[in-house]
């Protein structure tokens, strides 16, 4: 598409007469050669050629403004005007008529009437050309442009089945890029079963883009929230319809499907004027239709790409040898609705096709569960709406397209044998067996630790380390020499900062690896039980939020634990210096805030364990080469099993400033306690301010209190980095600052769980009304001294991850 931005140079040139208004009345004339603007000077339509090499003909709209187009509808796409004879005309009943003027032939014609005698055709600023009775207004159309799009699709235009008017709305390509007539790729929706959107090629399916599941398209990889638009779904006794809305309205977006097949969101550059691919929605081979066959699954991070779900099997070995993976996969062990037959749980999965599936969505998830299981022909159910955790989805058939997806995927309940299922009750218990034995004794001695793990864990050197099988995960154990080596001898110029733990060092591994090298100091206030929680917990997480572990290293008094390198080091780094902070822009901190609260909300809900990470803070949250967040320092985490969400402790753990005020004064600590954390954070992100270090002269506040101040005498926006206020996205920008204060109220009931979080700060709902927030005395009035305690931080400097041993 990005060619046509050239070959539509030409056809500008080509008008000379612009009739003065937005509309056409009845037996009023359009000549090739004459416009209408919409009322904003937004879009216009009129008669154009692809090409200057042409003498063919069009009836379209562009947008008026930009000087290099493009055409964004045509009305005559398969039958062109050989010259400029062109003539277009509303008639009494709001029929618009094209015709060749100089042989009278209609080109092509609206075929919708309606008996109104005031009707009027108008260009709007949205870019819809519309007919209707100009008395009863647009809501009453009688025809519009909106319903039969050609390649793009525009914001707020509806993209489904109007069921009240009869009509289907798709979108195919151009044939070129000189030829607007329809070509081989169309964009559609299909209604059986739970509808879903397709691309296709021919008669070919290429793409499914999945169907609605509250919050997304459960196909599609890049459904992350953003700034621009959001995606929204409606189904009722009307229509069925997909849309995306501009949340920015002052930005120019569209949604194109190129000759070429590439569908994609484009936006307009002001600064270079030229369009922009913002997203593209065929990202990777694992978006190919099919391609791993039924119970197949394709992962974009392992090679080959395509795997069968556990307990399947492929069942044609022999063409999957040669990457042939269509045949697809079957049970290792046959259903035959015998007693004992359940589910098995597999996350973070793009849900399978669902053209012969089956949906409620006023059921609950158990009312599904026991629907599928009391149906011997069900193979699977999975929650329809997972925005509330309602609604019921049920397949009857195999199946097909399925893909694993890290960061937006859904949990799937897949049916399984009684035998296959007791296999997870027996890795269970044995699990359960072996940290039953390593777990007391990790809590010894360091060389105690190392005879655990040299007894209870498989071995194998490759390139000087070890190489960890534990608990099904695979943990490279290093030598000490190796890391000494990489970090210069932790030579004073390899280091990166200290915090409690330790210092860190950066390092290059043998293979030319990037990598951050914690040590555990002798003098450490953090021992055996961090650093076991660090290396339980980090290496069995999994989410592109979350710091990854590359190994560790126990040789005789040394603790090490590597780490990813983050080259852009720490939050509180960049955000809390006058100078280096003007690298954050509101785009790049709303980043920022967004993949915190997706990594919390996969420790909170979505990981093997619950997990609570006690030490949420700026320190800890660590930004790589493309600024995306990653929460680190895992060594004062607790996780929970079961129903548990919450406990108390004579232990108090964490970072004043960060505290809820439940856990600081009464040692209670919860998911909750996280949530608190992260508003803090969300308004230290938005201010540049630091909550500890912030203090209001005027009103004896910290930054909690100070926004909630602002918030009250609704001058909310005063709380931004002065940097920020000009930003295009204010809204955006007073969303989170609403959104913070709910996560800090002093009552943790009054606060939202983290999936309600990512809900509000994808701008979806109106938002409650905050309590005050929890403000709660510093110990002794004092914070300790001012070290930090994250893994990669040069210049933090003021905040103390401290262990309070004081009972309660």
């Amino acid at each position: 598409m990005e060619k046509l931005t050239i070959l539509y140079l030409c056809f500008h040139a080509l008008f000379t007469c612009i009739i003065a208004t937005d509309t056409l009345t009845i037996n009023q004339t359009l000549k090739d050669g004459d416009t209408i603007v919409s009322s904003q000077n937004y879009f216009e339509l009129g008669f154009f050629s692809p090409t200057n090499t042409t003498q063919d003909r069009y009836l379209g709209i562009w947008y008026k403004q930009l000087a290099n187009g493009p055409v964004i509808w045509v009305a005559n796409r398969e039958t062109p005007i050989g010259n400029k004879s062109g003539e277009l005309t509303l008639n009494l009943g709001g029929l618009l008529v094209l015709r060749d003027s100089t042989t009278n032939r209609i080109i092509w014609s609206s075929n919708l009437t309606r008996n109104a005698p005031n009707v009027v055709a108008q260009l709007l600023d949205d870019s819809n050309f519309m007919v209707f009775d100009d008395q009863s207004g647009p809501e009453n159309y009688i025809w519009q442009s909106f319903d039969y799009p050609t390649d793009t699709i525009m914001p707020d235009m509806k993209f489904g089945r109007n069921l009240k008017r009869g009509v289907v709305t798709n979108y195919t390509s151009w044939k070129s890029d000189d030829d607007p007539s329809k070509g081989q790729y169309m964009i559609y929706m299909d209604f059986n079963g739970l509808p879903q959107i397709f691309q296709k090629k021919g008669n070919d399916i290429q793409y499914r883009l999945g169907s609605w599941n509250g919050v997304a398209y459960s196909g599609n990889s890049n459904n992350q929230p953003n700034p621009i638009y959001r995606n929204w779904y409606s189904s009722d006794e009307n229509e069925v319809s997909a849309v995306y809305e501009l949340l920015n309205k002052s930005v120019l977006t569209r949604l194109t499907i190129s000759p070429e097949g590439n569908m994609g969101q484009w936006y307009w550059v002001n600064r270079t004027q030229g369009w922009v691919m913002y997203t593209s929605l065929t990202t990777d081979s694992c978006e190919r239709f099919e391609l791993c066959g039924v119970y197949g699954s394709c992962d974009i991070n392992l090679s080959p790409n395509c795997g069968c779900l556990r307990g399947f099997v492929p069942k044609r070995p022999d063409q999957w040898d040669i990457a042939d993976w269509s045949s697809g996969c079957q049970r290792e062990i046959a259903l035959d609705c015998g007693v004992g037959e359940g589910f098995r749980k597999y996350s973070f999965m793009k849900l399978p096709d669902t053209r012969e599936s089956w949906f409620d969505r006023s059921m609950s998830v158990e009312q599904c569960r026991v629907k599928c299981k009391n149906e011997c022909n069900c193979t699977a159910y999975a929650t329809l709406d997972i925005r509330l955790g309602t609604g019921c989805l049920i397949w009857y058939n195999e199946l097909n397209d399925m893909r694993v997806l890290p960061d937006n995927g859904q949990d799937i309940f897949i049916r399984m044998s009684a035998i296959e299922l007791e296999k997870d009750k027996i890795g269970s218990r044995s699990k359960k067996k072996v940290w039953a034995i390593a777990i007391p004794v990790a809590l010894g001695s360091v060389i105690t630790i190392g005879l655990c793990i040299m007894i209870l864990i498989k071995k194998k050197k490759a390139k000087g380390r070890h190489i960890v099988e534990k608990d099904g995960l695979y943990l490279p154990m290093f030598n000490l020499s190796t890391l000494s080596v990489a970090t210069n001898n932790f030579s004073v110029g390899n280091k990166l900062g200290e915090g409690g733990f330790g210092p860190v060092y950066k390092g290059v591994l043998e293979d030319g690896q990037e990598v951050a090298v914690k040590r555990l100091s002798i003098g450490s206030n953090q021992g055996d039980e961090e650093f076991k929680n660090e290396v339980i917990f980090i290496s069995k997480l999994q989410h592109r939020n979350l710091v990854k572990i590359l190994g560790y290293c126990i040789e005789g008094v040394e603790k090490l634990l590597v780490y990813e390198y983050m080259p852009n080091s720490s939050l509180d780094f960049l955000l809390f210096d006058d100078t280096k902070s003007k690298r954050l822009d509101w785009p790049q901190r709303f980043q920022i805030i967004n993949g915190i609260a997706r990594g919390l909300l996969y420790l909170h809900q979505d990981s093997q364990l619950l997990i609570i990470h006690r030490d949420l803070k700026a320190a800890n949250i660590l930004l790589d080469c493309d600024m995306n967040p990653k929460i680190s320092d895992f060594g004062l985490a607790r996780s929970f099993g079961g129903t548990d969400t919450a406990t108390n402790t004579n232990k108090v753990v964490g970072t004043y400033g960060y505290m809820s005020p439940e856990y600081a004064g009464d040692g209670i600590f919860s998911i909750k306690s996280d949530v608190f954390s992260f508003g803090v954070l969300i308004l230290e992100i938005v201010s540049g301010k630091k909550n500890r270090g912030f203090y209001d002269e005027a009103t004896f506040q910290n930054l909690l209190g100070h926004a909630w101040t602002l918030y009250k005498e609704k001058k909310t926006l005063d709380l931004a980095d002065s940097s920020l206020v000009n930003s295009n996205c204010i809204h955006e920008l007073l969303r989170c600052i609403h959104v913070a204060l709910l996560c800090v109220q002093h009552n943790a009931n009054d606060r939202p769980n983290m999936s309600a979080v990512v809900t509000m700060l994808s701008g979806e709902g109106q938002l409650p009304d905050p309590e005050q927030p929890g403000f709660y005395a510093e110990k002794d009035g004092k914070f300790g001294p001012e070290t930090s305690y994250g893994i990669q931080t040069k210049s933090s400097n003021n905040d103390t991850t401290f262990i309070d041993v004081e009972s309660r």
